[in-house]
């Protein structure tokens, strides 16, 4: 059985220019609604067709008090501000954890930064013996997002064939994956 308290405990999680901590309700502010609003930040997002207010961010945040699942803010060390924001949604019965980013603070896009944090929790998922398969997925449309996956060793593991649309175009939803060599079947 997975372990949400030991996994919670682990943070904050300390990388070089990132730190990932636990989202708290305090993170709900004008600037973190702002992020979900902008066209560009939720792009291939289904965030795109809903406006958020803090009311619906703290109902968000709220369904994490019963879920099995880890909602992270990442900040910047040297700048001590939040520039967005990671999910985990761990499944007990099947050893597995999804994952999920959002780099809302577009001042720091293209500086590696997405790539720093996801590998931050891509390692210290496949760091939990609990933990048999982390999962991510993506429109193939969002070259960003396929390459950061690719470069932290995830590997294909599936799609879904012009599932979603974007500006138009159908886009495939494309699946990856990590196993973690040291899981241990409880």
């Amino acid at each position: 059985m997975i372990d949400l308290a030991a996994l919670k405990s682990q943070f904050p999680i300390e990388g070089e220019q990132l730190s990932l901590r636990l989202f708290s309700r305090d993170d709900i502010t004008d600037s973190y609604v702002s992020w979900l609003n902008d066209p560009r930040v939720v792009k291939y997002s289904n965030q795109r067709f809903r406006t958020h207010t803090i009311a619906s961010c703290e109902d968000y945040f709220n369904t994490f008090e019963q879920a099995c699942a880890l909602f992270i803010a990442i900040e910047h060390k040297q700048h001590n501000e939040m520039i967005g924001t990671m999910t985990v949604y761990i499944n007990p019965h099947h050893a597995t954890a999804d994952m999920g980013v959002l780099l809302g603070n577009t001042h720091y896009w293209g500086q590696g930064l997405g790539h720093q944090c996801w590998q931050l929790m891509l390692n210290q998922l496949i760091a939990s013996p609990q933990l048999r398969k982390i999962t991510a997925g993506t429109l193939s449309c969002n070259q960003s997002m396929r390459q950061l996956m690719i470069k932290s060793g995830m590997v294909a593991d599936g799609s879904r064939k012009a599932q979603e649309v974007v500006e138009g175009q159908a886009c495939d939803i494309l699946y990856y994956a990590r196993f973690n060599p040291d899981y241990k079947q409880a």
